[in-house]
Protein backbone atom coordinates (compact mmCIF):
# COMPACT_ATOMS: atom_id res chain seq x y z
CA UNK A 1 0.00 0.00 0.00
CA UNK A 2 0.83 3.45 -1.15
CA UNK A 3 1.92 6.04 1.79
CA UNK A 4 -0.47 8.04 0.54
CA UNK A 5 -3.25 4.80 0.67
CA UNK A 6 -1.83 4.62 3.99
CA UNK A 7 -2.68 7.84 5.36
CA UNK A 8 -5.70 8.13 4.05
CA UNK A 9 -6.27 4.85 6.27
CA UNK A 10 -4.73 6.55 9.19
CA UNK A 11 -7.05 9.29 8.59
CA UNK A 12 -10.45 7.39 8.84
CA UNK A 13 -9.75 5.13 11.73
CA UNK A 14 -9.20 9.53 13.38
CA UNK A 15 -12.61 10.01 12.04
CA UNK A 16 -14.60 7.01 13.11
CA UNK A 17 -12.39 7.90 16.91
CA UNK A 18 -13.74 11.33 16.71
CA UNK A 19 -17.45 10.82 15.76
CA UNK A 20 -17.84 7.99 18.45
CA UNK A 21 -18.64 10.95 20.73
CA UNK A 22 -21.74 11.62 18.90
CA UNK A 23 -24.39 9.27 18.16
CA UNK A 24 -24.61 10.42 14.18
CA UNK A 25 -27.01 8.04 11.75
CA UNK A 26 -25.24 6.54 8.81
CA UNK A 27 -22.10 6.58 9.29
CA UNK A 28 -20.31 4.20 6.50
CA UNK A 29 -17.73 1.91 7.22
CA UNK A 30 -16.52 1.86 3.48
CA UNK A 31 -12.63 2.04 2.50
CA UNK A 32 -11.91 3.73 -1.27
CA UNK A 33 -9.19 3.45 -3.02
CA UNK A 34 -7.86 6.20 -2.57
CA UNK A 35 -4.78 6.61 -5.53
CA UNK A 36 -6.01 7.75 -8.90
CA UNK A 37 -3.67 4.79 -10.98
CA UNK A 38 -4.78 5.97 -14.60
CA UNK A 39 -5.94 2.76 -15.20
CA UNK A 40 -9.05 1.91 -16.63
CA UNK A 41 -11.24 -1.65 -16.35
CA UNK A 42 -13.96 -0.69 -18.74
CA UNK A 43 -13.44 1.65 -21.42
CA UNK A 44 -16.82 2.66 -22.29
CA UNK A 45 -20.36 2.14 -20.46
CA UNK A 46 -23.73 2.61 -22.77
CA UNK A 47 -26.83 3.79 -20.55
CA UNK A 48 -29.79 4.87 -21.49
CA UNK A 49 -30.54 8.56 -22.18
CA UNK A 50 -33.05 11.28 -22.76
CA UNK A 51 -32.40 14.89 -21.54
CA UNK A 52 -32.28 15.55 -18.08
CA UNK A 53 -31.14 19.25 -18.57
CA UNK A 54 -27.85 20.81 -18.59
CA UNK A 55 -25.94 18.97 -15.81
CA UNK A 56 -24.78 21.94 -13.56
CA UNK A 57 -26.51 21.97 -9.93
CA UNK A 58 -28.83 24.35 -10.89
CA UNK A 59 -30.27 23.85 -14.42
CA UNK A 60 -30.82 19.96 -14.56
CA UNK A 61 -34.31 18.98 -14.67
CA UNK A 62 -36.26 19.00 -11.00
CA UNK A 63 -37.09 15.07 -11.73
CA UNK A 64 -35.21 12.00 -13.41
CA UNK A 65 -31.78 11.67 -12.94
CA UNK A 66 -30.48 14.89 -14.24
CA UNK A 67 -29.38 15.41 -10.45
CA UNK A 68 -27.34 11.98 -10.61
CA UNK A 69 -25.84 12.91 -14.31
CA UNK A 70 -24.71 16.11 -12.08
CA UNK A 71 -22.88 14.31 -9.23
CA UNK A 72 -20.49 12.37 -11.51
CA UNK A 73 -18.95 16.06 -12.21
CA UNK A 74 -19.85 17.58 -8.19
CA UNK A 75 -18.76 16.55 -5.70
CA UNK A 76 -19.86 16.87 -2.00
CA UNK A 77 -18.08 17.03 1.66
CA UNK A 78 -19.85 13.82 1.86
CA UNK A 79 -20.28 11.05 -0.25
CA UNK A 80 -23.27 7.96 -0.07
CA UNK A 81 -22.18 4.53 0.05
CA UNK A 82 -24.54 1.16 0.65
CA UNK A 83 -24.16 1.50 3.99
CA UNK A 84 -24.25 5.09 5.13
CA UNK A 85 -22.34 8.29 4.93
CA UNK A 86 -18.64 8.75 4.17
CA UNK A 87 -15.49 11.32 3.80
CA UNK A 88 -15.48 12.66 0.17
CA UNK A 89 -14.35 16.40 0.11
CA UNK A 90 -14.23 16.43 3.49
CA UNK A 91 -11.55 13.97 4.86
CA UNK A 92 -12.90 14.15 8.11
CA UNK A 93 -15.45 16.08 10.39
CA UNK A 94 -16.99 16.25 13.82
CA UNK A 95 -20.34 17.33 15.01
CA UNK A 96 -20.13 19.45 17.83
CA UNK A 97 -21.29 21.79 20.24
CA UNK A 98 -25.01 19.49 20.66
CA UNK A 99 -25.27 19.33 17.10
CA UNK A 100 -25.27 23.40 16.35
CA UNK A 101 -21.92 23.21 14.55
CA UNK A 102 -20.17 21.26 11.98
CA UNK A 103 -16.49 21.15 11.17
CA UNK A 104 -14.89 19.91 8.24
CA UNK A 105 -11.36 19.00 7.36
CA UNK A 106 -11.07 19.46 3.82
CA UNK A 107 -8.83 17.02 1.56
CA UNK A 108 -6.13 19.25 0.05
CA UNK A 109 -5.03 17.52 -3.19
CA UNK A 110 -8.25 18.57 -5.34
CA UNK A 111 -8.30 20.41 -8.06
CA UNK A 112 -10.83 21.83 -10.38
CA UNK A 113 -11.86 20.22 -13.90
CA UNK A 114 -10.04 23.64 -15.29
CA UNK A 115 -6.58 23.07 -12.93
CA UNK A 116 -7.47 25.51 -10.50
CA UNK A 117 -6.73 24.34 -6.89
CA UNK A 118 -10.07 23.45 -4.61
CA UNK A 119 -10.28 25.69 -1.31
CA UNK A 120 -11.76 26.23 1.80
CA UNK A 121 -13.11 29.53 0.32
CA UNK A 122 -14.81 27.52 -2.14
CA UNK A 123 -16.37 25.39 0.27
CA UNK A 124 -17.72 29.44 1.93
CA UNK A 125 -18.82 30.47 -0.97
CA UNK A 126 -20.77 27.54 -2.47
CA UNK A 127 -23.26 27.64 1.00
CA UNK A 128 -23.54 30.96 1.09
CA UNK A 129 -24.24 31.62 -2.68
CA UNK A 130 -26.59 28.09 -2.24
CA UNK A 131 -28.57 29.87 0.44
CA UNK A 132 -29.05 33.03 -1.88
CA UNK A 133 -30.05 30.97 -5.07
CA UNK A 134 -31.17 27.54 -4.15
CA UNK A 135 -30.02 24.86 -6.34
CA UNK A 136 -32.30 22.16 -8.05
CA UNK A 137 -31.35 19.54 -5.38
CA UNK A 138 -31.19 21.13 -1.94
CA UNK A 139 -32.28 20.50 1.05
CA UNK A 140 -30.63 23.34 3.06
CA UNK A 141 -32.12 27.12 3.87
CA UNK A 142 -31.47 30.04 5.63
CA UNK A 143 -33.89 28.62 8.20
CA UNK A 144 -31.22 25.95 8.86
CA UNK A 145 -27.54 27.80 8.33
CA UNK A 146 -26.68 30.38 10.82
CA UNK A 147 -23.15 30.99 9.13
CA UNK A 148 -20.09 29.46 7.29
CA UNK A 149 -16.72 30.38 8.81
CA UNK A 150 -12.99 29.30 7.13
CA UNK A 151 -11.48 28.41 10.16
CA UNK A 152 -8.07 27.68 8.55
CA UNK A 153 -6.50 26.81 4.87
CA UNK A 154 -8.49 23.18 5.53
CA UNK A 155 -11.22 23.59 7.60
CA UNK A 156 -14.78 25.06 7.37
CA UNK A 157 -16.91 25.67 10.58
CA UNK A 158 -20.86 25.47 9.53
CA UNK A 159 -23.06 26.52 11.95
CA UNK A 160 -26.67 25.38 12.50
CA UNK A 161 -29.65 27.69 13.30
CA UNK A 162 -30.88 25.15 15.93
CA UNK A 163 -29.36 21.55 16.18
CA UNK A 164 -30.76 19.41 13.85
CA UNK A 165 -29.56 15.37 13.02
CA UNK A 166 -30.83 15.75 9.39
CA UNK A 167 -28.27 18.46 8.84
CA UNK A 168 -25.48 16.13 8.82
CA UNK A 169 -26.60 14.51 5.64
CA UNK A 170 -28.29 17.55 4.18
CA UNK A 171 -25.13 19.30 4.32
CA UNK A 172 -22.79 16.60 3.52
CA UNK A 173 -24.59 16.31 0.17
CA UNK A 174 -24.85 19.43 -0.70
CA UNK A 175 -22.60 20.26 -4.61
CA UNK A 176 -19.36 22.71 -3.98
CA UNK A 177 -19.25 24.83 -6.89
CA UNK A 178 -15.91 26.96 -7.82
CA UNK A 179 -16.38 30.62 -6.48
CA UNK A 180 -13.84 32.02 -9.42
CA UNK A 181 -16.52 30.92 -11.63
CA UNK A 182 -19.77 31.49 -10.00
CA UNK A 183 -18.85 34.65 -8.08
CA UNK A 184 -20.23 36.91 -10.96
CA UNK A 185 -23.09 34.66 -11.85
CA UNK A 186 -26.25 36.50 -11.13
CA UNK A 187 -28.94 34.40 -12.48
CA UNK A 188 -27.74 30.67 -12.60
CA UNK A 189 -30.11 28.99 -13.40
CA UNK A 190 -29.41 30.76 -17.07
CA UNK A 191 -25.87 30.00 -16.96
CA UNK A 192 -25.24 27.62 -19.66
CA UNK A 193 -21.86 27.77 -20.37
CA UNK A 194 -19.56 25.27 -20.43
CA UNK A 195 -17.83 26.76 -17.20
CA UNK A 196 -21.36 26.30 -15.62
CA UNK A 197 -20.00 22.02 -15.57
CA UNK A 198 -16.65 22.46 -13.77
CA UNK A 199 -16.13 20.40 -10.59
CA UNK A 200 -13.95 18.80 -9.09
CA UNK A 201 -15.41 15.05 -9.82
CA UNK A 202 -14.46 12.15 -11.07
CA UNK A 203 -15.25 12.84 -14.54
CA UNK A 204 -15.96 15.53 -17.41
CA UNK A 205 -19.13 16.33 -19.28
CA UNK A 206 -17.54 16.34 -22.71
CA UNK A 207 -20.72 16.27 -25.20
CA UNK A 208 -24.65 17.12 -24.20
CA UNK A 209 -27.20 16.90 -27.04
CA UNK A 210 -30.47 18.28 -25.45
CA UNK A 211 -32.37 17.27 -28.73
CA UNK A 212 -31.40 13.67 -28.67
CA UNK A 213 -31.02 13.11 -25.47
CA UNK A 214 -27.74 11.92 -25.44
CA UNK A 215 -24.86 12.82 -22.77
CA UNK A 216 -20.83 11.51 -22.35
CA UNK A 217 -18.51 11.96 -19.63
CA UNK A 218 -15.03 11.12 -19.34
CA UNK A 219 -12.86 10.43 -16.46
CA UNK A 220 -10.95 13.27 -15.09
CA UNK A 221 -7.27 12.30 -14.79
CA UNK A 222 -6.67 14.30 -12.13
CA UNK A 223 -9.17 13.58 -9.96
CA UNK A 224 -8.21 13.34 -6.28
CA UNK A 225 -10.34 10.10 -5.70
CA UNK A 226 -10.65 6.74 -6.37
CA UNK A 227 -9.53 5.25 -9.69
CA UNK A 228 -12.23 5.45 -11.98
CA UNK A 229 -13.29 2.19 -13.08
CA UNK A 230 -15.15 3.57 -16.15
CA UNK A 231 -13.02 5.55 -18.87
CA UNK A 232 -16.36 6.91 -20.67
CA UNK A 233 -19.72 6.86 -19.87
CA UNK A 234 -22.52 7.28 -22.78
CA UNK A 235 -26.09 8.10 -22.30
CA UNK A 236 -28.17 7.32 -25.54
CA UNK A 237 -31.59 7.16 -26.27
CA UNK A 238 -33.18 4.08 -27.03
CA UNK A 239 -36.60 3.07 -27.74
CA UNK A 240 -37.00 -0.47 -26.42
CA UNK A 241 -34.34 -1.02 -23.30
CA UNK A 242 -34.43 -4.59 -23.37
CA UNK A 243 -34.23 -4.64 -27.10
CA UNK A 244 -31.54 -2.72 -26.59
CA UNK A 245 -30.04 -4.27 -24.01
CA UNK A 246 -29.97 -7.82 -25.52
CA UNK A 247 -28.36 -5.59 -28.83
CA UNK A 248 -25.40 -4.67 -26.35
CA UNK A 249 -26.63 -0.91 -27.32
CA UNK A 250 -26.76 -0.56 -23.46
CA UNK A 251 -25.26 -2.46 -20.99
CA UNK A 252 -27.67 -2.24 -18.13
CA UNK A 253 -31.19 -2.19 -17.69
CA UNK A 254 -34.36 -2.60 -15.84
CA UNK A 255 -36.17 -5.60 -16.42
CA UNK A 256 -39.92 -6.66 -15.59
CA UNK A 257 -40.45 -9.92 -13.93
CA UNK A 258 -42.33 -11.41 -16.87
CA UNK A 259 -39.13 -11.38 -18.43
CA UNK A 260 -36.63 -12.21 -15.71
CA UNK A 261 -36.70 -16.21 -17.30
CA UNK A 262 -35.13 -14.87 -20.45
CA UNK A 263 -31.70 -14.47 -17.83
CA UNK A 264 -31.78 -16.16 -14.55
CA UNK A 265 -30.93 -19.17 -15.91
CA UNK A 266 -27.86 -17.78 -18.16
CA UNK A 267 -24.37 -17.47 -16.22
CA UNK A 268 -23.75 -14.39 -18.81
CA UNK A 269 -26.16 -11.94 -16.88
CA UNK A 270 -26.70 -11.03 -13.24
CA UNK A 271 -30.02 -9.86 -11.83
CA UNK A 272 -30.42 -7.52 -9.08
CA UNK A 273 -33.39 -6.73 -7.03
CA UNK A 274 -33.78 -2.94 -6.29
CA UNK A 275 -34.53 -1.52 -2.87
CA UNK A 276 -38.76 -0.39 -2.89
CA UNK A 277 -37.58 3.07 -2.25
CA UNK A 278 -39.30 4.51 -5.37
CA UNK A 279 -43.04 4.74 -4.66
CA UNK A 280 -46.66 6.36 -5.72
CA UNK A 281 -48.84 7.99 -3.19
CA UNK A 282 -52.67 9.34 -3.43
CA UNK A 283 -52.52 13.23 -2.55
CA UNK A 284 -55.80 14.72 -0.87
CA UNK A 285 -56.53 18.21 -0.95
CA UNK A 286 -58.06 18.81 2.30
CA UNK A 287 -58.17 22.70 2.13
CA UNK A 288 -60.53 23.26 -0.40
CA UNK A 289 -62.49 19.77 -0.33
CA UNK A 290 -64.50 20.09 3.05
CA UNK A 291 -65.88 15.93 2.86
CA UNK A 292 -62.05 14.90 2.32
CA UNK A 293 -61.71 17.09 5.63
CA UNK A 294 -63.57 13.51 7.54
CA UNK A 295 -60.88 11.30 8.49
CA UNK A 296 -63.44 8.79 8.48
CA UNK A 297 -63.95 9.66 3.80
CA UNK A 298 -60.07 9.16 3.99
CA UNK A 299 -59.98 6.10 5.35
CA UNK A 300 -62.41 4.57 3.57
CA UNK A 301 -60.31 5.39 0.59
CA UNK A 302 -58.02 3.46 1.95
CA UNK A 303 -59.94 0.66 2.61
CA UNK A 304 -61.30 0.89 -1.44
CA UNK A 305 -57.84 0.68 -2.76
CA UNK A 306 -56.71 -2.98 -3.36
CA UNK A 307 -53.05 -2.25 -3.15
CA UNK A 308 -51.92 -5.71 -4.34
CA UNK A 309 -54.14 -5.24 -7.35
CA UNK A 310 -52.21 -2.62 -8.72
CA UNK A 311 -48.91 -4.20 -7.84
CA UNK A 312 -49.90 -7.37 -9.76
CA UNK A 313 -51.78 -5.37 -12.47
CA UNK A 314 -49.27 -2.21 -12.64
CA UNK A 315 -45.44 -3.83 -11.61
CA UNK A 316 -46.79 -7.71 -12.50
CA UNK A 317 -45.29 -8.12 -8.56
CA UNK A 318 -42.64 -6.21 -8.46
CA UNK A 319 -43.50 -3.54 -5.73
CA UNK A 320 -44.02 -3.66 -2.05
CA UNK A 321 -48.00 -2.40 -0.89
CA UNK A 322 -47.45 1.35 0.84
CA UNK A 323 -47.73 1.71 4.56
CA UNK A 324 -50.07 3.94 6.21
CA UNK A 325 -47.31 5.20 8.17
CA UNK A 326 -45.53 6.46 5.13
CA UNK A 327 -41.91 5.60 5.35
CA UNK A 328 -41.73 2.15 3.46
CA UNK A 329 -40.26 -0.79 4.91
CA UNK A 330 -36.52 -0.55 3.58
CA UNK A 331 -36.34 2.73 5.59
CA UNK A 332 -34.09 2.77 8.40
CA UNK A 333 -36.66 4.06 10.94
CA UNK A 334 -39.94 2.24 9.04
CA UNK A 335 -42.53 1.29 11.87
CA UNK A 336 -44.03 -2.46 11.07
CA UNK A 337 -46.68 -2.35 13.63
CA UNK A 338 -49.05 0.60 12.51
CA UNK A 339 -52.20 0.59 11.57
CA UNK A 340 -52.76 -2.30 8.54
CA UNK A 341 -55.29 -1.27 5.83
CA UNK A 342 -56.31 -4.30 4.03
CA UNK A 343 -58.35 -4.23 1.38
CA UNK A 344 -61.87 -3.95 2.90
CA UNK A 345 -64.74 -2.56 0.78
CA UNK A 346 -67.13 -3.15 2.99
CA UNK A 347 -65.22 -1.42 5.59
CA UNK A 348 -65.10 1.36 3.54
CA UNK A 349 -69.35 1.75 2.79
CA UNK A 350 -69.22 1.13 6.63
CA UNK A 351 -67.22 4.25 7.41
CA UNK A 352 -68.73 6.28 4.51
CA UNK A 353 -72.16 5.56 6.21
CA UNK A 354 -71.24 6.93 9.57
CA UNK A 355 -70.38 10.26 7.89
CA UNK A 356 -73.45 10.11 5.90
CA UNK A 357 -72.51 9.38 2.79
CA UNK A 358 -73.93 7.19 0.35
CA UNK A 359 -71.96 8.27 -2.62
CA UNK A 360 -69.28 10.89 -3.67
CA UNK A 361 -67.54 12.09 -6.35
CA UNK A 362 -63.96 13.64 -6.94
CA UNK A 363 -61.68 14.61 -9.58
CA UNK A 364 -58.20 12.32 -9.76
CA UNK A 365 -55.47 14.25 -11.95
CA UNK A 366 -52.32 11.65 -12.47
CA UNK A 367 -49.64 11.79 -15.26
CA UNK A 368 -50.10 10.16 -18.74
CA UNK A 369 -48.12 7.69 -17.79
CA UNK A 370 -50.52 6.78 -15.00
CA UNK A 371 -53.85 6.17 -16.52
CA UNK A 372 -53.68 2.89 -16.25
CA UNK A 373 -53.49 2.94 -12.16
CA UNK A 374 -56.11 5.20 -12.18
CA UNK A 375 -58.30 3.29 -13.93
CA UNK A 376 -57.59 0.73 -11.76
CA UNK A 377 -58.36 2.72 -8.82
CA UNK A 378 -61.80 4.32 -10.70
CA UNK A 379 -63.09 0.46 -10.12
CA UNK A 380 -62.04 -0.38 -6.83
CA UNK A 381 -63.63 3.03 -5.57
CA UNK A 382 -66.67 2.64 -7.82
CA UNK A 383 -67.55 -1.06 -5.56
CA UNK A 384 -67.67 1.28 -2.66
CA UNK A 385 -70.01 4.15 -4.20
CA UNK A 386 -67.35 6.92 -4.97
CA UNK A 387 -67.11 8.24 -8.60
CA UNK A 388 -63.86 9.24 -10.11
CA UNK A 389 -63.29 11.65 -13.23
CA UNK A 390 -59.61 10.54 -14.34
CA UNK A 391 -58.05 13.93 -15.78
CA UNK A 392 -54.95 13.22 -17.25
CA UNK A 393 -52.30 14.96 -18.23
CA UNK A 394 -48.09 15.53 -19.03
CA UNK A 395 -45.60 15.30 -16.18
CA UNK A 396 -45.00 18.86 -16.45
CA UNK A 397 -47.96 19.96 -16.33
CA UNK A 398 -49.06 17.37 -13.67
CA UNK A 399 -46.68 18.67 -11.75
CA UNK A 400 -47.51 22.17 -12.15
CA UNK A 401 -50.75 21.60 -11.17
CA UNK A 402 -49.45 19.93 -7.94
CA UNK A 403 -47.71 22.43 -6.86
CA UNK A 404 -50.55 24.68 -6.96
CA UNK A 405 -52.90 22.57 -5.38
CA UNK A 406 -55.38 22.52 -8.55
CA UNK A 407 -56.59 19.14 -7.41
CA UNK A 408 -58.92 17.53 -5.21
CA UNK A 409 -57.36 13.86 -5.62
CA UNK A 410 -53.80 13.08 -7.26
CA UNK A 411 -51.56 10.51 -8.20
CA UNK A 412 -47.81 11.74 -8.15
CA UNK A 413 -44.64 9.17 -7.80
CA UNK A 414 -40.92 9.59 -6.87
CA UNK A 415 -38.09 8.67 -5.48
CA UNK A 416 -36.22 9.97 -2.10
CA UNK A 417 -38.60 7.28 0.16
CA UNK A 418 -35.49 6.12 1.95
CA UNK A 419 -33.97 10.10 3.15
CA UNK A 420 -33.71 11.49 6.10
CA UNK A 421 -37.75 11.31 7.52
CA UNK A 422 -37.17 14.93 7.91
CA UNK A 423 -39.08 14.55 4.54
CA UNK A 424 -42.50 13.64 6.46
CA UNK A 425 -41.93 17.66 8.28
CA UNK A 426 -42.25 19.13 4.31
CA UNK A 427 -45.61 16.94 3.53
CA UNK A 428 -47.21 17.18 6.94
CA UNK A 429 -46.34 19.80 9.74
CA UNK A 430 -48.98 21.82 8.52
CA UNK A 431 -48.24 25.51 8.22
CA UNK A 432 -48.38 26.93 11.56
CA UNK A 433 -44.99 24.90 12.09
CA UNK A 434 -43.37 25.54 8.30
CA UNK A 435 -44.52 28.52 7.37
CA UNK A 436 -45.98 28.11 4.67
CA UNK A 437 -48.18 25.69 2.63
CA UNK A 438 -47.01 22.34 1.73
CA UNK A 439 -46.82 21.96 -2.01
CA UNK A 440 -46.16 18.07 -1.77
CA UNK A 441 -49.42 17.07 -0.41
CA UNK A 442 -51.55 17.29 2.87
CA UNK A 443 -53.15 19.89 1.92
CA UNK A 444 -55.27 21.68 5.04
CA UNK A 445 -53.44 19.12 7.23
CA UNK A 446 -52.41 19.90 10.61
CA UNK A 447 -51.99 17.92 13.89
CA UNK A 448 -50.52 19.27 16.38
CA UNK A 449 -49.44 16.03 18.37
CA UNK A 450 -47.48 15.41 15.52
CA UNK A 451 -46.11 18.64 15.00
CA UNK A 452 -44.47 18.23 18.08
CA UNK A 453 -43.10 14.80 17.35
CA UNK A 454 -41.51 16.22 14.41
CA UNK A 455 -40.09 18.31 16.06
CA UNK A 456 -38.53 16.58 18.57
CA UNK A 457 -36.92 13.97 16.20
CA UNK A 458 -35.61 16.61 14.76
CA UNK A 459 -33.50 17.71 17.48
CA UNK A 460 -32.71 13.85 18.99
CA UNK A 461 -29.39 12.65 17.70
CA UNK A 462 -29.67 9.56 19.45
CA UNK A 463 -30.86 6.69 17.09
CA UNK A 464 -32.76 4.47 19.22
CA UNK A 465 -34.40 7.60 20.96
CA UNK A 466 -35.52 9.22 17.50
CA UNK A 467 -36.46 5.57 16.15
CA UNK A 468 -39.48 5.67 19.01
CA UNK A 469 -40.11 9.45 18.19
CA UNK A 470 -40.49 8.15 14.60
CA UNK A 471 -42.70 5.16 15.21
CA UNK A 472 -45.11 7.27 16.56
CA UNK A 473 -45.80 9.51 13.95
CA UNK A 474 -46.08 6.80 11.57
CA UNK A 475 -48.80 5.45 14.80
CA UNK A 476 -50.46 9.39 13.66
CA UNK A 477 -50.17 9.35 10.39
CA UNK A 478 -51.40 6.02 9.60
CA UNK A 479 -54.55 6.54 11.78
CA UNK A 480 -55.06 10.42 10.19
CA UNK A 481 -54.26 9.26 6.84
CA UNK A 482 -53.41 12.69 5.20
CA UNK A 483 -52.28 10.76 1.68
CA UNK A 484 -52.17 7.30 0.82
CA UNK A 485 -48.80 5.69 -0.16
CA UNK A 486 -49.85 3.13 -2.70
CA UNK A 487 -46.87 1.11 -3.20
CA UNK A 488 -43.12 1.56 -3.42
CA UNK A 489 -41.41 -0.11 -6.54
CA UNK A 490 -39.00 -3.00 -6.55
CA UNK A 491 -38.39 -3.99 -9.57
CA UNK A 492 -35.16 -5.91 -10.91
CA UNK A 493 -31.75 -4.50 -12.93
CA UNK A 494 -30.17 -6.70 -15.03
CA UNK A 495 -26.44 -6.90 -16.47
CA UNK A 496 -23.75 -8.57 -17.93
CA UNK A 497 -21.15 -9.13 -15.20
CA UNK A 498 -17.98 -10.11 -17.77
CA UNK A 499 -18.28 -6.29 -19.22
CA UNK A 500 -18.89 -4.77 -15.47
CA UNK A 501 -19.78 -5.88 -11.97
CA UNK A 502 -19.24 -2.55 -10.02
CA UNK A 503 -22.31 -1.31 -9.60
CA UNK A 504 -23.58 -0.44 -6.04
CA UNK A 505 -26.83 1.13 -4.32
CA UNK A 506 -26.90 3.83 -2.34
CA UNK A 507 -28.15 2.94 1.53
CA UNK A 508 -31.32 5.00 0.85
CA UNK A 509 -31.94 4.91 -3.30
CA UNK A 510 -33.04 2.19 -5.36
CA UNK A 511 -31.27 2.33 -8.94
CA UNK A 512 -27.19 1.04 -9.45
CA UNK A 513 -26.57 3.53 -12.53
CA UNK A 514 -27.19 6.92 -10.08
CA UNK A 515 -24.09 6.10 -7.45
CA UNK A 516 -21.45 8.07 -8.27
CA UNK A 517 -19.37 4.89 -6.45
CA UNK A 518 -20.43 2.58 -9.12
CA UNK A 519 -18.23 3.97 -11.48
CA UNK A 520 -14.95 4.28 -9.19
CA UNK A 521 -13.12 1.51 -7.35
CA UNK A 522 -13.20 0.14 -3.90
CA UNK A 523 -11.60 -1.99 -1.38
Amino acid sequence: MSKRSLLSLFLLIIFVFVTMVVDVDLIGQNVFAAENTGDYAVNTIRLSGGDYGYPSPYAHYPRGPGGYKRNLIFDSLLEKSEDGLIPWLARDYQVINGGKDYLFTLRDDVVWHDGEPFTAEDVKFSFEYGLEHPLVWSDLSKDDIESVAIINDNQVLITAVSANCSLLSNIGNQRIIPEHIWKDVDVPKEYNEPAAVVGTGPYILTDYNKEHGTYRFDAFEDFWGPQQNIKTILFVPVSEAILAFEKGEIDLTDVSPDLLGRYESNPAYKIVQQPALWGYRLIINMKDVDVLKDKNVRQALVYAIDQQELIEKIERGAAVAGSAGILPPDHVYYNPDVKNYQYNPDKARELLQESGYTSLSFELKVPTQSVRMAELIKEQFARVGIEITIISADTKTHDSRINKNEYELAITGHGGWGGEPDYLIDRFAGEELTGTPSALGAVGYNNEQLNSLLIQQKEEFNSENRRKLLYQVQTILAEDVPEIPLYYTSGYSVYRPEKYDGWMFMYDHHSLSHSKLSYLERK
